[in-house]
């Protein structure tokens, strides 16, 4: 059994920040690209940043230059750096982790429940 908890979100005033995090616990053997995504109201899940475990990343256009993602393997977590923040950034976000619970197995996607990140004035 895995299980994903996500932490971090809330409001914020546009141009402000939020770190996000995500660990994962349970049966995990490893863990391959991690990734945060987002769904606004009426619209559909979108992938805002990605990080393997080699540590390259790739980033949604809208939030290069304003958003981070990063890794702690030894704390199986995601964190995503949020700066200059704007109501265009208002979603509920997801963190997705690739995980196998044994060498023999298959990769496995397992997901974050969500929290909600606001930006207004």
């Amino acid at each position: 059994q895995v299980q994903l908890v996500e932490s971090g979100g809330g409001l914020v005033q546009p141009g402000g920040s939020l770190r996000l995090s995500c660990a994962a616990s349970g049966n995990i053997f490893s863990i391959n690209v991690m990734g945060w995504y987002r769904q606004a109201p009426g619209k559909q899940r979108e992938l805002v940043a990605a990080i393997t475990s080699g540590r390259l990343t790739n980033y949604a256009d809208s939030v290069k230059g304003r958003f981070t993602i990063s890794r702690d393997n030894a704390k199986r977590t995601v964190y995503l750096q949020m700066n200059s923040l704007k109501p265009e950034d208002t979603a509920v976000y997801y963190c997705k982790q690739e995980i196998i619970s044994a060498s023999w197995q298959a990769w496995r996607s397992y997901w974050g429940q969500g929290t909600q990140v606001t930006v207004s004035s």
